[in-house]
C-alpha cells in the first residue's frame, strides 16, 4: 500500500471547539480559517471529511495516509492546562477521522509540548487510541527541542518506538521573509535545518539511540548544507568536539515534499532511498499534486515502491 506520511487534517470536533470558544484565538469566517499561528486558509471539505480525503488520495495515486494535525492546531501559545485539553480533543478527533477507514488511515498525535510531562501523558493516551507517531513543531513557543526540559519527551518516544514528525512552524523571527510568502518558501526549510543540526550538536540523538525522527520537506536545507556543520565543528571553538555528521544523518528520515525531480535525485544520492518516505503536504496549496508521477520520473519504479510502501511500513510497524 502506498502511504503518504505528510498529510494534514482538522477534525470536525476541533472546528466546533474553536468556533465555540474565543480563547483559542481562531475565527472561522466564510469558510476560511483565521488565527495567529498560520496564514489564512480555506477550509476545504477534505480537511475534516474522511471520504473526501480518501478520494483526494486516490486521485494522487496514493492508497493511504498517516495524517497529522494542521500546524495551527499545535497551540503552544496556550497555558499548559488549556493546551492539554485541546491536544486531547485533537487526538480524539484524529482517531475518529481514521476510524472511517482504519485499513487506510492512521494518525500522528498532537501533544502539549509547553509541558513535556503532560505531553507524555497525552501521548500515552493517544497511543491507546491508535496513534502511530507524534507531530511537533520545530520550536515550542520560542523554545528549542534540544533544551533539557524536553528530555522526557524524547525518552518517551524512543522507549515506545514512536516516530517523531517535525514540521516547520513559527517563522516570524525572520522579518526579511515577510514578502512573497518567503516565510514558507525559505523559512520552512530553514527551520528544518535549525532543528536537525541543534539535535545533532546538543547530544539529544546520542542520548536516545532508538529515536526515529522524520523531517518535513526533504529535510529543508540539511542535506545540502550538512558538510558546512562538519567543517565548522572541526575548526570552531563554539563546538566542543567534531560532530559526526554522517553518522547522525542516519538518524533522520525525510519526506519527499520537494516539488522537483532534481531535488529528489539529490536527496536520494545524499541520504539513500531507504531513508525517504512519500509525502504530499495535502491538502494545502503547497502540496505536491502528482507525487507518484514525480517520484517515478525522478527515481524510477523500484525506488517508488521502496519510498511509498516498504519504508513507511518499516517506520510505522502498525501499517504491516
Amino acid at each position: 500500500m502506498r502511504v503518504d506520511v505528510h498529510n494534514h487534517v482538522i477534525p470536525q470536533a476541533v472546528l466546533e471547539l474553536v468556533s465555540a470558544e474565543e480563547a483559542y484565538g481562531v475565527e472561522i469566517a466564510d469558510g476560511w480559517w483565521h488565527g495567529p499561528d498560520h496564514v489564512p486558509f480555506e477550509l476545504l471539505p477534505t480537511f475534516s471529511d474522511p471520504a473526501t480525503r480518501l478520494a483526494d488520495l486516490e486521485r494522487g495515486g496514493v492508497h493511504g495516509a498517516i495524517v497529522s494535525p494542521v500546524i495551527a492546531l499545535f497551540m503552544y501559545r496556550l497555558e499548559a492546562v488549556a493546551a492539554e485539553r485541546f491536544a486531547r480533543v485533537v487526538n480524539e478527533g484524529l482517531a475518529e477521522f481514521c476510524s472511517a477507514a482504519p485499513e487506510r488511515l492512521r494518525f500522528m498525535a498532537s501533544a502539549p509540548m509547553q509541558d513535556p510531562e503532560a505531553a507524555c501523558a497525552v501521548l500515552s493516551d493517544a497511543v491507546s487510541l491508535g496513534a502511530v507517531g507524534v507531530a511537533v513543531a520545530t520550536s515550542i513557543a520560542g523554545r528549542r527541542l534540544d533544551e533539557a526540559a524536553f528530555a522526557p519527551f524524547w525518552k518517551f518516544c524512543a522507549d515506545r518506538s514512536l516516530p517523531v514528525f517535525i514540521h516547520p512552524c513559527y517563522n516570524d523571527q525572520h522579518p526579511a521573509l515577510v514578502p512573497w510568502y518567503l516565510q514558507n518558501v525559505i523559512g520552512n526549510p530553514l527551520e528544518s535545518v535549525i532543528v536537525a543540526e541543534r539535535l545533532m550538536c546538543s547530544g539529544v540523538l546520542d542520548a536516545e539511540p532508538a529515536l526515529q525522527i522524520v523531517l518535513a520537506h526533504g529535510g529543508g536545507f540539511l542535506p545540502y548544507q550538512l558538510d558546512r556543520l562538519r567543517h565548522a565543528s572541526q575548526v570552531r571553538p563554539e563546538l566542543a568536539a567534531p560532530v559526526d555528521t554522517e553518522r547522525l544523518l542516519e538518524r533522520f528520515l525525510f519526506d519527499t515534499v520537494l516539488h522537483g525531480a532534481e531535488a529528489l535525485r539529490f536527496l536520494a544520492a545524499r541520504v539513500g532511498t531507504k531513508r525517504m518516505l512519500l509525502g504530499t503536504d495535502m491538502p494545502f496549496d503547497m502540496a505536491v499534486a502528482d507525487p507518484i508521477e514525480l517520484l517515478t520520473d525522478a527515481l524510477g519504479a523500484e525506488a517508488l515502491g521502496e519510498i511509498a510502501e516498504s519504508n513507511p511500513a518499516r517506520t510505522y510497524p502498525a501499517l504491516r
